[in-house]
């Protein structure tokens, strides 16, 4: 049969003269501008969002699945949809993806169960992933390396707003989302989360649908048809799904969910490794890999991949803390402490878009990465000196000074890596930054939350009041976690109760010993001792608070420093990164000897190119 054998895809088929302009090429970019945005959001938007939907889904015993579904959904198909479409073609992957992401986001709105919303969050996330693999990978089909750094910038700068954003966005829907009719209560107000992607993301379907071109991008296999479905990489792809999977449900579980040394944990992290190195095994023979192995011969690549996982632990590890201190420590509201996130997101903003702009004019991206990696490096360093007594003026100093050095790396990285490698392998070159930032992202959150939490509870052990032998081991539980210090009526309750189980108690026990006269004097002693013990209560609690306060300060410490050693690896890395002059024009990227790619695939892109 024809369709059996390899058959060089014509130029016509993969697309390598096809441009995109005027009304058309600015149609493009706002849909993928706006997929970007929503995808990204999403990560992080539902966070905040979680109390009240539980609260609704009565599904507390299942509260982080609703997070990690998406996050397991998202990094599982990333990596195997950029090869994917590197072989068939980028379009109609990237529009089934935005319609199971919008189908998710519709189902998850309506989910009456937290069983259903789990499920669902899954599907949104599978999309999401799909989406995330191929902006920047379709950014680069569109633009000559030349013309890349001032969009990659911009792209890079709507990805860090969304990521820091979201928790605020999250928080602000599920508090003032308006209501409808018995589909939106007053207590179902976090539908909104899940629907306000529905308007936006339905204008970049359409605009998707009808101005990407199916031959964007150049196919890097010569078979087609039949023959080409059967080089698919399905082993490949399992083991990396399952590898995955596994690894982030082990960083996921581990001192949160379980103990680290639990069997859980340390049997889903033990899989993980048996997976990966399965995969690697399984990508040396395999014909068209999922991973193609001799890109890690490429110094661009290989230590992009190792700036994509510092950049990932840096910022979800900032973005999940910063909060934490300005609401434990320093007292902001909520509200108040998402504001204030605001001057690091505008950093991060002009920091990518000045850098791919730098880039675009000088053609150099090295000198822009060790900036970057400078300023990250310091501004988690004065974050790790940061206590009670800074200022929100000398917070917002170094948050400036991190969101800048983040912002270079967000227009960089995928430049860089688009720029060293033919145009048939932008897919999996791009794919493979985007999930080691995933991985980054769960890796860093991982190891600085176990941080901050064991140092959080071998600190405040040392400092309890000599009373706190008194509270129950489930009331000094509640007491000593850090919920008290960020959530008001979190911490009136717990007072409250507090106090009324110490003033029964009190009359219980003085009723016992005889201390309570019969009589009229009866319920003048009683609510005296009980208003005593109230006092008591109090009291003993405040101080618990202050020095939970004071732990927090110094697990954050703790947890920054870890921050400020991820910079440092940057650093180093950064310094083995080579400059690769950007081509201006996909001819002269299709025959890039920095490229690591076998002769045939230099040969298609080049018979495209002329």
């Amino acid at each position: 049969m024809a369709s059996s054998v390899p058959v060089p895809s014509s130029p016509a088929s993969q697309g390598g003269g096809r441009r995109l302009y005027g009304f058309a090429l600015v149609s493009v970019l706002a849909a993928l501008m706006l997929t970007l945005l929503l995808e990204a959001l999403d990560q992080t938007i539902v966070g905040t969002a979680l109390p009240k939907i539980v609260g609704q889904l009565n599904g507390f015993s299942l509260y982080t699945w609703v997070a990690t579904a998406y996050l397991l959904a998202s990094s599982t198909v990333i990596p195997i949809v950029g090869k994917l479409s590197d072989q068939f073609g980028r379009k109609w992957f990237f529009v089934v993806g935005v319609v199971l992401f919008l189908l998710g986001s519709l189902l998850s709105g309506l989910a009456q169960t937290i069983e259903q919303l789990i499920a669902f969050r899954a599907l949104q996330g599978l999309g999401a992933g799909i989406g995330i693999s191929l902006v920047f990978t379709v950014v680069g089909d569109i633009f000559t390396p030349a013309e890349r750094p001032k969009w990659q910038g911009i792209f890079g700068a709507v990805y860090g707003i969304s990521s820091v954003f979201g928790p605020t966005l999250g928080g602000w829907l599920t508090d003032h989302g308006p209501i409808i009719g018995t589909l939106i209560s007053d207590q179902s107000r976090w539908r909104w989360v899940f629907f306000v992607n529905l308007p936006i993301g339905i204008i970049a379907l359409v605009a998707l649908l009808i101005y990407l071109p199916s031959n964007i991008s150049v196919a890097s296999s010569r078979y087609r048809g039949w023959a080409a479905i059967k080089r698919i990489d399905i082993v490949g792809a399992a083991l990396a799904s399952a590898a995955t999977i596994s690894l982030l449900l082990g960083l996921t579980w581990g001192g949160q969910t379980y103990p680290w040394n639990s069997i859980e944990v340390i049997g889903a992290l033990v899989a993980a490794v048996v997976l990966f190195v399965g995969f690697f095994f399984v990508e040396r023979s395999a014909a068209e890999p999922v991973l193609p192995l001799d890109l890690f011969k490429n110094r661009v690549f290989a230590n992009v991949s190792i700036l994509s996982l510092g950049v990932g632990a840096t910022l979800l590890s900032l973005a999940y803390y910063l909060p934490l201190f300005l609401q434990g420590v320093l007292g902001e509201s909520a509200t108040n402490s998402g504001a204030v996130i605001t001057p690091m997101t505008v950093s991060i903003v002009i920091g990518s878009v000045l850098g791919g702009l730098l880039v675009g004019r000088t053609g150099r991206y090295q000198w822009l990465t060790i900036i970057g990696a400078v300023l990250l490096t310091i501004g988690a360093f004065f974050f790790s000196r940061m206590t009670a007594t800074t200022t929100l003026l000398q917070a917002t100093i170094f948050m400036v000074c991190v969101g800048f050095g983040l912002g270079l790396f967000f227009s960089i990285l995928t430049l860089a890596v688009q720029n060293a490698l033919p145009r048939t392998r932008l897919g999996v070159g791009t794919a493979a930054t985007r999930y080691l930032q995933q991985i980054g992202n769960t890796l860093g959150v991982a190891i600085v939350g176990t941080v901050v939490n064991n140092t959080i509870a071998d600190d405040i052990a040392k400092h309890l009041p000599a009373g706190a032998q008194q509270l129950t081991a489930q009331g000094l539980s509640a007491a000593t976690n850090p919920q008290v210090l960020v959530s008001p009526p979190y911490q009136s309750t717990l007072v409250g109760t507090a106090k009324q189980y110490a003033a029964k108690s009190a009359v219980a026990q003085a009723q016992a010993q005889g201390k309570i006269p019969p009589g009229a004097q009866h319920d003048a002693v009683a609510a005296t001792i009980a208003q005593q013990a109230a006092n008591s209560a109090q009291h003993l609690l405040e101080q618990i608070f202050v020095a939970l306060k004071q732990s927090l300060v110094v697990g954050i410490q703790h947890g920054f420093q870890l921050v400020v050693l991820f910079g440092v690896i940057m650093i180093v890395a950064t310094f083995f990164l080579k400059d690769v002059p950007l081509a201006k024009s996909f001819h002269e990227q299709a025959s890039k000897p920095e490229a690591p790619t076998a002769a045939k695939e230099q040969d298609i892109a080049s018979s495209v190119e002329s």
